[in-house]
């Protein structure tokens, strides 16, 4: 176990030195540029080599080199030595800057020093840049270890961080040195940042929402932390071939990470399986089992405009050397030899591997509970040291915030709870206490499947102290219920009972099932009355099955006389399942939705009977996105012209000043200025479909995007349906008829489906074979193209975004939490088109009902819409019925395509009975498009509406966002390093 949690952030510290805390040990901070035109100065070193080393780095050809005498005053290593004593001896120019990136591709090279090509560029670039960094990272936390402020750690499964060259250099006010630098080196910026592969930590609006946190964290100053997992191949890589969606490892990791400092020194043991037992001194002690060791890797964080630069600390596994069966190996039994290094390298292998099988249950729980342990025994060493030799407890809750980001990291709760008893030796009512006020759960979904419930047999076995401790906070909660509604109305208080554990299906403890038990006897129903009523039920009930029988065979009662003898079939037991989600709710002090309509869903639907007994447990937190990376870094034309209307470049960290765009909106010279920049990247967006799909497309065309995780709620399927109606209806036109009555088209479509999940994948093919037959239909030509861009990931959405026209959040309504796509592409100037669902709701609010294209069904109508199709009343649209038999016809090709069309008809069962109302909104959703098309062919119009949707997206920045977590869950305060 590592001595110290926070040892500073050097890549060469040797062991020994890492282990001493070393304060106020920097000499200084790297700056950020100035303000003013005057650059500010920033020592930029390479990394600590051997001082005798110092020699001038012209071993690999460059197409422009210093001087010698250049090169001998900005050589980083004497740069280094410098460090000590001058602050201001050395500013960020594009020379010292070209002369660090020559010196890490000499001596940090992971590439032969014979060539100086792109990806060695960017791993050189790269690593002077980390330098920087940790220099930053060094000082930031030597400045909160002496002040000892309370710090907030963010617990996720995904981090969807994207590329981070771009990302840091802009944060350090550096883009345009570092581009002149590599022009000097021969190369350009644009293209050495294209090198580097986006990290695959995550996979959706999860990932991506924790990783704008920790950018708006650091930007805004507040101490904080991410934990996560250092997944070797992420989730997958997407292929997209005539079979639909193919997934493939994705290499991200192959050349290395060169932002990641291995943090060998940081480690800690992670136990699986084993019993508990107790101690003579009446502890319990879990012992024996499968042990591994989490490592961390650090990855530094900078803010924007300021010196803060925090970290994201992800693990990875291992097992001990000695766990490695030597002579098992050389008796030829290799697999043996190696098999508990496999197991324990396994865990971080993948993102979501498949869970169907207990083999894969047991590797996701096993995900859940290294990044919850890993990280509080991290968190909680911390909290030690800091408090040096007189550690009070009780001021943990006063010191740590614990986030978590969903239902993964909800094992945080009994593990805080076993260290704190077993290890650390509190009082159950001590620990229970702390952990409460320590911990907070944001729900991200109310879809039930997501919210997730683990086997207790499973558990019990893979982590059985764990197991003791969630009975006992089900017992907590039982009392509490208890005491709460009374014993005096049995079916009240079971319902709730039924509601609100935290174990499902698992008998009440003896203690309780007495006190229900008792509750029902005093029901006034004598129990003999009570007997013979259900009695006579249940050969009424009989008596019913036999008639129907009969009637359906065509037989009288008395020749299935036999089959009534029969016994029926033995009822299997429900499974006994532990419900992560209400455990959250229990173990943490406060829950909160991520927009105002999903929160009001969470309190009224999902966790309403918490809700009722804690009300002051639940807010509402509206995601948000960072506006450096989304509208910035990734959108320069844009936010050249906003900086040049507001006359500030203010915005980009008060986004309340892109208001001001309201006062300009009718004027024809920012109209043409706004319409120019969109063209501009829709150019580039074109080029970019041409290189991964073979198709061409006119950048004169609407720009109409989807892209996100392929899922059945989030409708791809209502989206390519009015596609096929739209392609069907121009087909019955005459060529002048086709164009008089539609708006040129390109249709996008982006986003994973899970390797799994079977219909998602059908979705991904079906749109791939619509895009096929009408991308070659020379009829149609540019009027309308279908593309599907394969292995969408955050560096494809910023590309996409900023050439966006049309926008579809079209998920069905009460069943997307907030989504945070349509926020940047708000911010981008993009007109959405969507239901009144997830922060739909507040985007139409501040952008105004006339720059939004609505239509669907409300939320609060689903549940009867529901209930109408299961009662045989609903009606679909004929329009609707025109599609399916023309995708039926095999105009799109040979595939069969009963099964997706068959989980939109019927009125009941499993994946039938269009269960997202996709038939139902359709009518609603094609007359809107024609509004689309009318509003499209007026520009004017069109470009007003686009800018005061960018005028109108400042409230979702997650800037606004952590300031209200901050104040209102985490109760920390920003720390503004001198």
């Amino acid at each position: 176990m590592a001595s110290s949690a926070t040892m500073r952030f050097s890549a060469t510290s040797t062991g020994a030195e890492a282990a001493l805390p070393r304060r106020n040990s920097v000499a200084g901070f790297i700056g950020v540029a100035a303000r003013s035109s005057a650059k500010s100065r920033l020592r930029f070193i390479g990394r600590n080599a051997n001082l005798s080393l110092r020699r001038r780095m012209s071993s690999f050809p460059v197409v422009k080199c210093v001087s010698g005498s250049e090169a001998k005053a900005q050589d980083p290593v004497a740069k280094q030595q410098e460090a000590t004593t001058s602050l201001s001896s050395f500013s960020p120019d594009a020379s010292s800057i070209a002369s660090s990136i020559k010196y890490h591709a000499e001596f940090t090279p992971l590439f032969s020093p014979e060539n100086f090509d792109l990806p060695q560029a960017f791993l050189a670039t790269a690593q002077s840049v980390r330098d920087a960094l940790i220099i930053n990272w060094n000082a930031t936390y030597d400045y909160y270890e002496k002040l000892n402020v309370k710090q907030a750690y963010y617990l996720s499964m995904e981090f969807l961080q994207g590329r981070a060259l771009l990302n840091a250099i802009g944060n350090l006010e550096l883009t345009g040195p570092h581009a002149e630098a590599l022009s000097k080196l021969g190369h350009k910026l644009e293209n050495v940042a294209y090198q580097e592969p986006d990290a695959a930590l995550g996979n959706g609006g999860l990932g991506r929402l924790a990783s704008c946190f920790l950018d708006s964290l650091a930007t805004l100053n507040y101490p904080a932390w991410g934990y996560g997992l250092r997944y070797k191949y992420g989730l997958f890589k997407q292929r997209i071939t005539k079979d639909g969606q193919e997934e493939v490892a994705d290499d991200w990791l192959e050349m290395g990470n060169p932002w990641e400092i291995i943090r060998n020194d940081v480690s800690y043991p992670v136990k699986f399986y084993g019993k508990v037992v107790s101690g003579s001194d009446g502890k319990k002690h879990w012992i024996g089992g499968e042990d591994i060791k989490a490592v961390a890797h650090d990855v530094p964080i900078p803010g924007y405009k300021t010196k803060t630069t925090i970290n994201l600390r992800l693990w990875s596994t291992k097992a001990a050397s000695e766990e490695f069966d030597l002579s098992a190996f050389n008796a030829g039994r290799h697999t043996e030899a190696s098999e508990a290094l496999a197991n324990a390298e396994k865990i971080c292998y993948i993102l979501y591997p498949g869970d169907e099988s207990i083999e894969g249950k047991i590797l996701r729980l096993k995900q859940q509970y290294t990044l919850c342990s890993a990280s509080l025994q991290d968190i909680i060493a911390r909290f030690e040291r800091r408090s040096g030799t007189n550690v009070n407890w009780e001021e943990f809750p006063e010191k740590v915030a614990v986030q978590m980001n969903d239902t993964h990291p909800t094992l945080c709760i009994p593990e805080l709870m076993r260290i704190l008893i077993d290890v650390k030796g509190l009082s159950w009512k001590d620990a229970w206490n702390i952990t409460q006020r320590t911990v907070a759960y944001t729900n991200h979904t109310v879809l039930p499947e997501a919210l997730e419930k683990w086997s207790l047999d499973l558990m019990q076995k893979l982590l059985p102290r764990h197991i003791e401790i969630i009975e006992m906070i089900d017992e907590e909660l039982i009392r509490t219920i208890i005491a709460e509604y009374g014993t005096e109305n049995s079916d009240l208080l079971e319902k709730k009972l039924k509601e609100m554990r935290i174990l499902e299906n698992v008998e009440l403890p003896a203690e309780f099932a007495d006190i229900v038990v008792k509750s029902k006897e005093a029901i006034d129903i004598p129990s003999e009355e009570l007997q013979s009523s259900e009695q006579a039920e249940v050969e009424e009930r009989k008596d019913d099955e036999v008639e129907a029988v009969a009637k359906k065979n065509g037989t009288d009662e008395s020749s299935i006389e036999d089959e009534k003898e029969e016994l029926p079939e033995p009822v299997p037991e429900p499974p006994k399942l532990v419900r992560m989600a209400n455990l959250c709710v229990v173990g943490g002090h406060a829950v909160n939705g991520v927009a105002e309509i999903h929160s009001e869903i969470v309190k009224d639907e999902v966790f309403n009977a918490f809700y009722k007994l804690w009300p002051e447990k639940f807010q509402n937190k509206t995601n948000g996105v960072t506006p450096r990376r989304w509208i910035r870094f990734c959108n320069p034309d844009l936010s050249k012209i906003i900086t040049e209307w507001i006359g500030t470049e203010d915005w980009v960290l008060n986004t309340g000043k892109l208001a001001e765009l309201r006062k300009f909106v009718d004027n024809e010279d920012l109209q043409v200025q706004w319409r120019e920049a969109k063209r501009s990247n829709k150019v580039k967006v074109a080029a970019f479909i041409r290189e991964k799909t073979g198709y061409s497309v006119s950048p004169d065309a609407m720009f109409d995007i989807q892209v996100k995780r392929i899922h059945e709620y989030k409708r791809q399927l209502l989206n390519i349906f009015g596609i096929v109606y739209r392609y069907k209806k121009m087909k019955e036109m005459s060529a002048a008829e086709r164009k008089a009555n539609f708006v040129p088209r390109v249709c996008i479509f982006g986003g994973k489906a899970f390797a799994t999940y079977v219909q998602a994948k059908r979705i991904v093919k079906f749109i791939t074979d619509v895009g096929a037959t009408v991308n070659h239909d020379p009829e149609i030509g540019d009027l309308l193209k279908v593309v599907f861009v394969p292995d969408y990931n955050v560096s494809v959405a910023e590309m996409l975004i900023p050439a966006s026209e049309l926008s579809q959040h079209i998920s069905t309504a009460g069943m997307e939490a907030s989504g945070t796509s349509n926020m940047k592409f708000a911010m981008n100037g993009c007109i959405l088109i969507g239901t009144l669902d997830g922060a739909n709701v507040e985007i139409r609010e501040e952008v105004g009902a006339d720059n939004f294209f609505l239509f669907g069904a409300k939320a609060h109508e689903i549940a009867g819409l529901r209930k109408e199709r299961a009662e045989g009343k609903f009606v679909p649209d004929p329009r609707f019925e025109e599609v399916k038999e023309f995708v039926r016809s095999g105009v799109f090709g040979s595939y069969n395509y009963d099964e997706l069309m068959g989980s939109l008809e019927g009125n009941e069962g499993f994946g039938r009975a269009d269960y997202f109302l996709v038939g139902k909104d359709f009518p609603s959703y094609i007359e809107c498009q024609e509004k689309v098309d009318e509003a499209y062919r007026n520009q004017t119009k069109w470009t007003r509406m686009s800018i005061l949707n960018t005028a109108g997206s400042y409230k979702f920045s997650s800037d606004r966002t952590i300031h209200e977590y901050a104040r209102e869950i985490w109760n920390i305060e920003p720390v503004q390093l001198p």
